[in-house]
């Protein structure tokens, strides 16, 4: 029976899998070392490969000289990280907030949103309100037609600026945009090649700051990690892929 199938499992007796081995803390903004699968926090990690190379759980070298474009988000592993500890994603998203507010800057988008979602469901729960399933039903398609008819993104927003910085490759007509800041150096690189009318994307490398990122590095970890408390747009330059020996 379902009864006997179900086992309860001890927060405690998960925690190593969960936590972070720089801080000790839960997983915050999960980032994985794509050379050994080792996941730490976004920003214990970057820090730490400020001044080292090496994966802070088995030292394997994650790069030479760029140890940074050889990690991750992993999505997957944050979500578990939230459903096993309750509290956690509101409490993480309570500092955020309280961060921009600091700085005096607005709360980004996806920050906001998820804020609103999670108190209007605090609320609804405080309140003793309940929907029946059939009025539930409806108010999510509702809610489906609105955003189908929306084509606006409402996710957090980057400006950049494509700059060519190579004379065997023309500048693009439009070298301003601004896309999701979930986008990947890799998606930019596709949409330079396909301006371009290049053969291959793969010909391409992407710099900030005289530095080669890595395809898989999203373009918010960009502006946190290469770009921090400079104006927008973030400034990126493209040039033909160079062959290092």
């Amino acid at each position: 029976t379902p009864k006997m199938l179900t086992r309860k499992i001890k927060l405690w007796d998960i925690n190593a899998h969960i936590t972070c081995r720089l801080c000790n803390g839960y997983l915050i903004d999960a980032t994985t070392v794509t050379e050994c699968l080792h996941t730490f926090c976004r920003s214990c990690l970057v820090k730490y490969l400020e001044e080292n190379n090496t994966c802070p759980t088995c030292r394997i070298v994650i790069h030479q000289s760029h140890p940074l474009q050889y990690i991750g988000h992993d999505r997957t592993m944050q979500d578990i990280v939230y459903k096993l500890v309750p509290g956690l994603q509101e409490a993480e998203m309570k500092k955020q907030r309280e961060f921009y507010h600091k700085l005096g800057m607005e709360v980004p988008g996806d920050i906001k949103g998820e804020m609103c979602s999670a108190k209007q469901h605090l609320d609804s729960h405080r309140n003793g309100e309940t929907k029946t399933d059939e009025n539930s039903n409806k108010e999510t398609s509702e809610e489906k037609q609105e955003e189908d008819n929306d084509y606006h993104r409402s996710d957090e927003q980057v400006s950049i600026c494509l700059e060519c910085n190579s004379s065997k490759l023309r500048g693009l007509k439009r070298k301003w945009i601004r896309c999701s800041a979930q986008a990947t150096v890799l998606h930019l690189k596709k949409f330079i090649a396909k301006k371009l009318n290049l053969s291959s994307f793969n010909e391409l490398d992407i710099l900030c700051n005289e530095e080669i990122l890595g395809k898989d590095h999203t373009l918010k970890f960009v502006v946190v990690t290469r770009w921090r408390f400079k104006k927008a747009p973030l400034l990126l330059h493209y040039r033909p892929k160079m062959d290092l020996l």
